[in-house]
């Protein structure tokens, strides 16, 4: 299943890791692919959409 995700406090790439690295905690095998330019986040993923969006704004980083 394919999330996609808009993060409007993602600022750099470093945003972008902690943002992998957070989803990496649900689900070890997603793919993620975070754009700091369109704040946009993707996400390849077996993991429920909330538990993904709980992970996101525990980093710090809520979906809007």
């Amino acid at each position: 299943m394919t999330i996609q995700l808009t993060v409007p406090n993602m600022a750099c790439s470093a945003c972008a890791n902690n943002i992998t690295n957070a989803v990496k905690t649900v689900d070890a095998d997603a793919i993620v692919q975070a754009d700091p330019q369109t704040k946009l986040v993707n996400v390849e993923t077996q993991a429920s959409e909330t538990s993904i969006k709980d992970a996101l704004a525990a980093a710090g980083y809520p979906a809007a």
